[in-house]
């Protein structure tokens, strides 16, 4: 199968060319023919499986059928988690948009940056808004947007966005959404709250999985090294600097974490910085452009960035701390590995870790032989799993406690209801 099969415009064709896509992934291939159709999507897709231009491709063919409406509105909208997610979708979909024979307007909004000149763009009005959900909030209340034209809804790593509490921004947005629309609804993986929020948005939705390329694909190297907590910083330079890596992203489980391993890997001599929450906008996009040029070597990392960046030819990627969720380590790893490119994957586990590991990988069905680096064997034991008493139910457990709030913001359609 090849793109011209899906059902896309000449235009939209000559897009993907120039973009030197020659193959459509799986989530491509089952995607865009039934966003075409109209249909409403509810698809399973991993970090790096094409999924941007699986909705941003035909949104731009629907789109440039239908009349545009002048003021303040938007015709379709793409709801995403993170700046840096809306950035990325938002730059892809200008470039799709570059040989079609029609004008369509995108802009992008997000916090962490002044609310004027984004007040200002959408005078106007435009054709596709990708937007962080409180930032989108913060304009409709100064009335710089409408969404009463909108014909095409996105909610682009909703597991991501329910995780990360944006639950009530969700349900006061769909309420000023129009009830005819289509709608799509993308997510890494499908827990009790997302089910819900697609029971709740989707109307007769066509189910779609794509499989994982981190986890299925032959391109990325994944190796566990045993080192004390202690060590690791002393470990991480020894391997920059003995491998030579020309490019190391390190994701830490804290913002302070990013800040210190950052320190002390220049104090070492590496060319290191931090990327976190708590950064400005401005700082954020610098830290990741130096990334990028290779004007910085190592860049320290939360989970900000395990999902919705896109890292050119990124060689290696270490867990530095292991996620706490099973399913981030495939978030993860898939920052490297890209477009055909091989990757390298390295997770240090510590004593107190090793029982945490053993999850991830039967999660994932995964069994990595334990390595260790001469000069760095660790001397610490491991640390025993709780015994307990093995009885869940007690307690909501997060994923119930997600569920309940999708319910209270978002109520379920009555049988039969249509848009």
């Amino acid at each position: 199968m090849d793109f011209s099969s899906l059902g896309l415009s000449e235009p939209l064709l000559r897009a993907v060319a120039a973009r030197a896509y020659s193959t459509p992934t799986p989530i491509q291939s089952a995607a865009i023919p039934e966003i075409l159709s109209g249909r409403d999507v509810w698809a399973s897709a991993q970090t790096g499986s094409g999924k941007t231009a699986a909705f941003s491709l035909p949104i731009l063919q629907l789109l440039g059928a239908g009349p545009r409406p002048g003021g303040r509105f938007a015709r379709a909208l793409i709801l995403v988690p993170t700046r840096e997610l809306a950035g990325q979708i938002g730059e892809a979909i200008g470039r799709s948009s570059a040989h079609l024979p029609y004008s369509l307007k995108t802009l992008t909004v997000f916090g962490g940056v002044s609310i004027n000149p984004q007040m200002m763009a959408l005078g106007r009005g435009t054709d596709i808004l990708v937007a962080t959900p409180g930032r989108l909030l913060d304009l409709l209340e100064h009335n710089a947007v409408s969404l009463s034209a909108v014909s095409i809804l996105v909610l682009d790593e909703a597991d991501r966005l329910l995780e990360e509490g944006f639950i009530d921004e969700l349900g006061r947005i769909v309420r000023l959404l129009p009830a005819r629309r289509q709608s799509l609804l993308f997510s890494a993986t499908f827990p009790p709250a997302v089910q819900s929020l697609a029971t709740a948005l989707l109307r007769d939705p066509v189910r779609i999985e794509a499989p994982s390329p981190a986890a299925a694909g032959p391109d990325i190297s994944q190796r566990v090294i045993e080192v004390d907590a202690p060590r690791r910083t002393q470990l991480l330079r020894h391997l920059i600097q003995e491998n030579q890596w020309s490019g190391v992203l390190v994701f830490v489980a804290t913002k302070y974490a990013t800040e210190h391993v950052a320190e002390k890997l220049r104090q070492a001599g590496l060319v290191a910085t931090a990327l976190h929450g708590d950064l400005s906008q401005g700082a954020r996009s610098r830290a990741l452009a130096d990334f990028q040029a290779g004007t910085v070597r190592v860049l320290l990392a939360t989970d900000l960035a395990a999902r919705g960046i896109d890292i050119v030819r990124l060689p290696v990627v270490v867990n530095f701390d292991l996620p706490r969720s099973a399913v981030d380590y495939t978030h993860r790893i898939g920052r490297t590995g890209r477009a055909g490119e091989t990757g390298l994957a390295i997770s240090f586990v510590s004593a107190s870790t090793h029982a945490h590991f053993r999850l991830i990988e039967k999660r994932h069905r995964l069994n990595l032989p334990r390595e260790q680096v001469e000069g760095f064997e660790p001397v610490e034991t491991e640390v025993p799993a709780p015994s307990g008493d093995g009885i869940k139910g007690r307690r909501k457990s997060k994923k119930d406690k997600l569920r309940e709030a999708v319910a209270r913001a978002l109520p379920l359609r009555p049988a039969g209801q249509t848009r």
